[in-house]
């Protein structure tokens, strides 16, 4: 045998039982089906990526008022009008928002104007770090040179590269707003008719009871999440704007509300939270040491409540798989940017819940 022969069979691959198909036509038919759903897929994100103009607001106003649809149907029980109650409860969440928006303006706009020196104080207090960052400049520079034949020095303009950014998604088109506030009155205040006319669209008593039970399971466990969350997320924004003004750091209640809103996004809302406690503390203390206590802290109790309270509260129902959370915080942002990420875990229990009406789940018979 010579040596090709001998290679091929020693580096074979190790495959038992191969069998063939038995009906090849059966395999073509699936993957002619899968082909189709996965074209629709395309389809149906490219949609979801070019509306996303008006397509945001409505899942926001449908997500938050599936949050406070509870409030409308004790509201009616005791004989409160149902349009009556929406107006109420929008223009309470129109006056939190603005609460929340004059509380963080002023820092802002002090922080915004302050930029050049805060980035001169951040350069001067960071030195650590100015040797990697000239070795990764004259790397730039030679990729430069060999690609372009000419070289650039990296400059970072505080104003237009990290400012302008956040408040142009800080600050929304008018146009959305009004979309918002108008789709989350007028689901509060039809959401009884809204959902009979989604029951009588299926005409079989079996069908329209199954649409009426995952309407119902979907509004529970959303209401149930979001509301636990967002008490959850009250306590951090209030131990992060204590700790902040016990510490010493500037403008506390924009910290807290800022810790309030961005932990609703897991992962990434805590992480940036952290970043800018970090960044606050060295525009506003000597030392780095010092700048590390408010961003130290944080991580403890923001460790204690992804790790304890949250899954503790909550509990196993609506306890979701870390890596399906952290994939959907991905896909929404890259398709809806950072209200996208807002929005994913919302959509992935909605989906969740959806999908085991549709598929019940069955338990399967393990060997041991």
């Amino acid at each position: 045998m010579n040596r090709p022969e001998a290679a091929w069979k020693r580096f074979r691959l190790d495959i038992r039982d191969a069998n063939p198909l038995a009906t090849p036509q059966a395999f073509w038919r699936g993957a002619s089906q899968t082909a189709t759903v996965g074209m629709f897929l395309i389809f149906f994100i490219a949609a979801l990526f070019f509306a996303r103009t008006i397509l945001l607001p409505i899942t926001l106003a449908l997500v938050i008022g599936t949050m406070l649809a509870p409030l409308t149907k004790t509201a009616s029980r005791v004989g409160i009008p149902a349009p009556l109650t929406a107006a109420v409860l929008v223009l309470g969440f129109f006056g939190i928002v603005s609460v929340g928006i004059m509380l963080s303006a002023d820092p802002v706009r002090q922080w915004i104007g302050k930029a050049p020196e805060i980035g001169q104080m951040l350069k001067d207090k960071l030195h650590v770090f100015d040797a990697p960052l000239a070795a990764l400049n004259e790397i730039r520079q030679t990729v430069a040179n060999v690609t372009r034949g000419r070289s650039d020095v990296i400059t970072v303009d505080v104003r237009s590269g990290l400012l302008e950014p956040m408040v142009s998604v800080l600050s929304p088109a008018i146009g959305q707003l009004l979309i918002f506030f108008a789709t989350l009155f007028f689901f509060l205040a039809g959401r009884n008719s809204i959902q009979h006319s989604l029951i009588v669209i299926f005409r079989h008593r079996e069908a329209r009871l199954r649409a009426l039970r995952t309407m119902n399971d979907l509004e529970h466990n959303l209401a149930k999440y979001l509301g636990v969350v967002t008490v959850i997320n009250f306590a951090i924004g209030t131990i992060v704007a204590i700790g902040s003004y016990i510490i010493g750091l500037p403008a506390p209640l924009a910290l807290g509300v800022l810790a309030f809103v961005l932990n609703y996004v897991p992962y990434i809302g805590p992480g940036t939270t952290l970043v800018t406690l970090f960044g606050v503390g060295l525009i506003s203390f000597p030392t780095l040491g010092y700048a590390l206590i408010a961003p130290a802290c944080f991580l403890g109790v923001s460790t204690l409540e992804g790790q304890v309270v949250t899954p503790s509260v909550i509990g196993r129902t609506l306890t979701v798989n870390p890596m399906l959370v952290f994939l959907a915080i991905a896909f929404w942002a890259w398709l809806w940017g950072p209200f996208g990420a807002l929005l994913a875990n919302p959509l992935l229990i909605v989906s969740m819940v959806a999908l085991r009406h549709l598929f019940p789940k069955r338990e399967a018979n393990l060997p041991d």
